[in-house]
């Protein structure tokens, strides 16, 4: 009776939830069951490419092992998404469902629901999608003691780019350098989104932070400031620095917008304060730097005028290089930080659509 009793234990092992911790949405089941299909959750694209502003779906069906059937109906689904983060022990929630019962987090509300156009399918609706939707999501079923898990990565159309403030090079801390990200319209880049960019030839001797905390910088051509001259082509790594007292520039990310982005027809050159006014008086706003990089890499925004941004800086847009207008490359030209109240140059706008 006693080695019959032995083997009933290790066929259903699971572990309960602390009565105290029982309303806490991490709950999380351990189980190991012998009897019967086992539960598989399954994401038939492992990546989805979208854009900001657009809708997507993220992929994910559950069955269960050598049958066809999605639940064994004696027990509720529960379905639940959540966003990994580069610190492995975190996840952000996004969304769960059991029954009737929906509900989204942060962010979130309001624009994710579950596709479920059949009864096996998890897959999560993402709307209206922001620069902050970027990044890996876990997928989770769970019926009874069964559960398991698949993960999609969301992948945003875009363009990376170095920033460094008006006080020059390497004056930015970690939280510093998110709002610098934020203030043009963008969010602080991915270790993946840097790593995509210098594939497609980003070449940038500053190091600067990255989201994960690590502080990286892209090196297509190898030369002596930069890592040395004999050194392979590839991003650089610093390592992670203190996130309050570390100061460098930062790699920015962002994407399309709905809006239209342009050089003002002025009359006359003008000064900052001039130029924001003018942009106003046009029913737009001076544009900001990630606008410009945006127009620039998506669009193929050309213009050999330089202008103020809404940062202080003058910068123009060369998408196709020539004589006197950044005859070696195809980039967005940084003129500087010119003195605000006496340097006269053209404006970019963008009016956003409603």
């Amino acid at each position: 009776m006693k080695s019959l009793l032995f083997l009933v234990l290790i066929s259903v092992c699971w572990a309960e939830p602390h009565p105290d911790n029982s309303s806490l949405e991490h709950e999380r089941i351990i189980h190991i069951q012998e009897n019967g299909p086992r539960l598989l959750v399954v994401a038939e694209q492992a990546k989805i490419f979208s854009h900001r502003g657009g809708n997507v779906t993220l992929p994910c069906k559950f069955y269960h092992e050598h049958t066809s059937t999605a639940g064994s109906g004696t027990h509720k689904i529960r379905v639940k998404w959540t966003k990994l983060t580069s610190d492995y022990l975190k996840e952000v929630d996004v969304f769960v469902a059991m029954g009737h019962h929906r509900k989204s987090y942060g962010n979130y509300q309001g624009r994710v629901f579950l596709r479920e156009s059949s009864e096996n399918d998890a897959s999560l609706t993402i709307t209206n999608i922001i620069l902050e939707d970027y990044g890996r999501y876990k997928c989770e079923v769970i019926e009874g003691l069964e559960d398991d898990t698949a993960v999609v990565a969301l992948n945003l159309e875009g363009v990376v780019f170095p920033y460094s403030p008006r006080l020059g090079r390497y004056n930015l801390n970690f939280h510093e350098a998110q709002r610098a990200c934020l203030d043009q319209d963008s969010v602080i880049a991915s270790f993946d989104q840097l790593y995509d960019a210098w594939r497609s030839g980003l070449d940038w001797c500053n190091a600067g932070w990255l989201s994960d905390g690590s502080v990286q910088y892209p090196i297509t051509k190898p030369r002596e400031p930069c890592g040395g001259k004999n050194t392979v082509p590839g991003v650089r790594n610093y390592g992670f620095w203190d996130k309050d007292k570390s100061r460098y520039d930062v790699f920015c990310f962002t994407s399309n917008f709905n809006g239209r982005f342009y050089y003002l027809i002025h009359p006359t050159k003008l000064t900052y304060d001039e130029a924001v006014q003018a942009c106003l008086k046009d029913g737009a706003q001076i544009a900001k730097v990630g606008q410009i990089f945006a127009a620039w890499k998506l669009l193929g925004y050309d213009r050999c005028d330089a202008g103020w941004l809404a940062d202080g800086s003058v910068r123009y847009p060369i998408s196709r290089p020539r004589k006197r207008c950044s005859p070696n490359e195809a980039a967005v030209r940084f003129v500087g930080f010119p003195d605000k109240k006496h340097k006269l140059y053209g404006v970019y706008c963008f009016r956003a659509y409603n």
